[in-house]
């Protein structure tokens, strides 16, 4: 549908209130939203109590996070119809903080705007109005303790689940909607059920019909739906650290010359945001959030999980396969030719089929991907793939390592491209913030492989 008609027409996005409830088995975080003359929406967070000591459920920090994570999931409704006005009525927000979110719902949904073709400024997408409440951040008063770690199920959690393993911390997983995948891996990393974190997240039904009658659709940032989701998961179970995946490469765009990147929410710049605002807003002295992996890139995330053989045949990425029971690799998508090419320098011919069920340097519906995630075509798949150099550079190292004759992807890039030199494997960006002690964790295993 027509994105000017649309934010006419329903120009007003309302959040009205939250809800914190309970029973024996889980605590519940009810939301209520609505697009003035269109449509109520009722989302629902199950979050599992399992054998979990909580505290501080109804605490002033607790409804402040859930309020906050309400602004997140209400984006997915918001978009919709790209309301002019987003009205909340449950929690004062000032102005730095409106200037937040205005930047976090213009960024992350840059994929959402280019498919829709929205041009609007940062400052006109959306004006945001607030009353109610009035959080003020607020310092934690009990120990914090343990490392969480959010699983995937893709090789970049694995990585920093086998890193932790030996760390003085305790590990427990957290996944929003387990999957079977992420289930498996957690098992792996050797977590019991009672340490894995368990969140389930209800859309409302009025979103998916909106979706299938033509109201605007695409991705939204959902990493920053997990910050706030675990955040509030730490206060409540006293988790010391939040540790994230996200590797460099995220920071890169989709679109060239264009700041509009499908992981905006797994950048750094994101992450240095969430990290002032809890500070600023929530809580002082609360969980630390960083990720593990920022420092290093994915090529060097493939050379150590490339090491991590009791995953292998685990581990999932692929969007199309996780709709199928079992998940497997469609073999057919960027996130199905992205990590293989990127381990492809690292494992041999037999061992990637083995993993991915075919050798997908041979399969030739996949030559437009292949050059997109090169950087010779004017966009990057939208999808969590890695730079236009490392893929290159993996592309490169295959190649010359082949001694038969080269399949037809890499037989294209060496007909058309030119092979790239560069040290890509020992480089390490200071630029993030892990801890002392995480930073030497991951600066031992990486120099000593």
């Amino acid at each position: 549908m027509e994105y000017k008609l649309l934010r006419e027409k329903y120009a007003k996005f309302i959040y009205h209130n939250y809800k914190i409830e309970e029973d024996s088995q889980n605590i519940y975080l009810k939301y209520f939203f609505e697009i003035e003359g269109l449509a109520q929406f009722h989302p629902v967070l199950t979050i599992l109590k399992k054998n979990f000591e909580i505290h501080d459920l109804y605490s002033d920090i607790s409804k402040n996070i859930v309020f906050n994570i309400g602004m997140i999931e209400a984006i997915s409704y918001f978009k919709a119809t790209c309301s002019k006005y987003f009205c909340v009525k449950c929690g004062i927000l000032n102005q730095e903080q409106i200037n937040w979110y205005k930047k976090l719902i213009y960024l992350g949904l840059g994929e959402f705007r280019y498919i829709n073709q929205i041009q609007e400024t940062q400052d006109n997408f959306v004006q945001i109005f607030s009353e109610g409440t009035d959080f003020k951040p607020q310092e934690y008063k009990k120990e914090l303790k343990d490392v969480m770690i959010p699983i995937g199920g893709g090789k970049d959690s694995n990585v920093t689940l086998e890193l932790l393993k030996d760390s003085p911390y305790k590990r427990f997983g957290f996944r929003i909607n387990l999957e079977e995948v992420s289930e498996k891996c957690a098992e792996t990393a050797g977590l019991t059920n009672d340490e894995i974190i368990e969140v389930k997240r209800k859309m409302d039904p009025n979103l998916l019909q909106l979706n299938q009658n033509g109201f605007l659709n695409g991705h939204t940032p959902f990493s920053a739906m997990v910050a706030f989701v675990t955040y509030f998961v730490a206060i409540i179970f006293h988790k010391k650290y939040i540790v994230l995946s996200n590797e460099d490469s995220a920071n890169e765009s989709n679109i060239k010359g264009q700041n509009i990147n499908h992981q905006y929410s797994k950048t750094i710049e994101f992450e240095n945001d969430f990290r002032n605002y809890v500070t600023n807003f929530i809580c002082p002295n609360g969980p630390e959030y960083f990720s593990m992996l920022r420092p290093i890139s994915e090529i060097q995330i493939a050379k150590l999980f490339s090491q991590l053989e009791a995953y292998h045949l685990i581990f999932k990425s692929c969007n199309i396969g996780s709709k199928s029971k079992p998940w497997k690799w469609c073999c057919n998508c960027a996130k199905c030719l992205f990590p293989y090419i990127i381990l492809s320098p690292f494992l041999e011919k037999e061992k990637l089929t083995d993993i991915f069920g075919e050798d997908l340097f041979e399969n030739q519906k996949l030559l437009q991907t292949f050059i997109e995630l090169c950087g010779y075509a004017e966009n990057k798949p939208f999808e969590c793939v890695g730079t236009y150099q490392e893929v290159r550079y993996a592309v490169s190292e295959t190649i010359r390592k082949t001694k038969t004759q080269l399949p037809f992807l890499l037989q294209y890039y060496q007909d058309h491209f030119e092979l790239i030199d560069c040290d890509l494997l020992n480089q390490y960006n200071e630029n993030h913030n892990l801890p002392k002690e995480f930073d030497e964790i991951l600066k031992r295993k990486l120099f000593e492989c």
